[in-house]
């Protein structure tokens, strides 16, 4: 596992109306940090968002609604996990929260046919000059989008 990152399963409640699921709570130690604030993305089957990483800022995904891939990619500099690639597949079939800290750079793409939702819980309000990013094929990152065959 990459230095820093943590996760957490998620519970369904389920009953006959449908479910309640808590996505983060402040005595979550593992996995919440702050709260600078939350906001949630719509992103159609297949697209890809990537490459990007914080300075200061630590991100919490959520998918909500349909699948993503997340896969995370080290490329902090004193890190002892520096170069190591992870991979998570969360949404409705996975309900996990995935806390990604500052240098470690992260993206997602839908997977499957219907829209996904992520719900991302940043620890810093953004103003545009903590992000960093490069594109989703950009040769220093060690990562190819494709599905694998099983």
């Amino acid at each position: 596992m990459i230095d820093g990152v943590r996760t957490r399963e998620l519970k369904k409640n389920v009953d006959d109306r449908g479910y309640l699921m808590e996505v983060l709570r402040k005595d979550w130690s593992d996995v919440f940090r702050q709260f600078g604030q939350a906001y949630v993305s719509l992103n159609y089957p297949g697209v890809i968002r990537a490459w990007h990483w914080h300075e200061r800022q630590w991100d919490l995904f959520v998918c909500l609604w349909g699948m993503i891939k997340v896969p995370l990619y080290d490329g902090r500099v004193s890190s002892p996990t520096r170069g190591e690639i992870a991979e998570f597949v969360i949404g409705d079939h996975r309900p996990l929260a995935i806390l990604i800290p500052p240098g470690v750079y992260h993206g997602y793409q839908t997977l499957g046919t219907v829209p996904s939702l992520l719900l991302n819980f940043p620890t810093e309000l953004y103003d545009g000059t903590d992000e960093r990013r490069v594109p989703h094929d950009d040769p220093s990152v060690p990562y190819h989008w494709e599905m694998a065959v099983r």
